[in-house]
């Protein structure tokens, strides 16, 4: 079958109903059916003969065809255990291993270890809306060894992890991200694109990540406390959001914005990483100087 593109439609139909296929709402099912949106991924993905891809939900493998064609490795983890049959029809590549399992359950450090030695590893996929924003957080809180991801997600969600301080998409899984990767909407991809069609469109982001987290801290999890402290009402001074939020000391916070040189007036939303980071500093710095008294 791997002379055949199947993002044919008429392809795709003939497969999926020769093995009973029946699209699953709950995982989110919408195979791509367009071969210049998907050259397109694969091409923001820079691959070559030196790099192993990780494939998150290949679903039909309209996407895992043309990965196969231009990595040196491909492992695609499903979900779907019904595609089993399918894939065996579709997906004839020797430089492809397919694990059927949830891949929020799977140690991914691990696999990579094991899979990929010696390969520039990217992270591929069309991603599931349901479950976009907590496969995101894992793969970067998780400290995989990849150099990029290059992922499909509803086009609300890229804008909000690609947005600037300000803006109202900007929030604390943008701050999130942009700690560890830089970040780039690569395409606007239309819904009329997909089999089903979803209700809304999507797009393809791209994130490089860094060798290291954009700025230090002395404690990286009382940063994203802050963090998410001054997003839960957004509406809130940054004084009264971390005051009440966090449970620290009013004097406390009014102090550390103080000597951060920020206004205690201001909203959580206008602020950047750089300034959330001294904030955080500030904090920890007068908590432990009240600790040591």
């Amino acid at each position: 079958m791997d002379d055949k593109k199947l993002y044919s439609p008429r392809v795709m139909k003939y497969i999926l109903d020769k093995y009973g296929f029946k699209f699953s709402k709950s995982l989110g099912q919408n195979f791509l059916i367009d071969g210049n949106i998907i050259n397109k991924i694969a091409e923001t993905a820079e691959l070559d003969e030196n790099s192993g891809v990780l494939e998150i939900g290949p679903g039909f493998g309209t996407l895992t065809q043309i990965l196969c064609g231009k990595a040196k490795k491909v492992v695609a983890v499903e979900v779907d255990k019904s595609l089993i049959e399918v894939h065996k029809e579709t997906l004839n590549f020797d430089n492809l291993k397919i694990i059927y399992d949830d891949f929020m359950k799977v140690d991914v450090n691990k696999l990579i270890e094991e899979e990929f030695k010696g390969l520039d590893v990217k992270i591929v996929a069309n991603l599931p809306y349901y479950i976009t924003t907590p496969i995101i957080m894992k793969i970067l809180e998780e400290g995989y060894k990849v150099s990029k991801i290059v992922v499909m997600v509803q086009k609300e969600v890229a804008q909000r992890l690609n947005s600037k301080p300000g803006s109202k998409e900007y929030g604390a899984i943008t701050l999130a991200v942009q700690y560890r990767a830089d970040t780039n909407i690569a395409i606007i991809v239309p819904n009329t694109v997909f089999m089903p069609r979803p209700k809304v469109d999507s797009a393809v982001i791209e994130f490089n990540i860094l060798n290291a987290p954009k700025i230090k801290v002395n404690d990286e999890k009382l940063m994203f406390d802050i963090i998410k402290a001054s997003f839960g009402q957004r509406r809130k001074t940054l004084l009264n959001g971390l005051s009440n939020n966090l449970k620290i000391p009013k004097e406390t916070v009014k102090t550390a914005l103080e000597n951060s040189n920020i206004d205690p007036g201001i909203r959580g939303e206008n602020l950047g990483l750089e300034e959330f980071g001294k904030i955080s500093d500030e904090i920890s710095k007068i908590l432990d100087n009240g600790r040591n008294i």
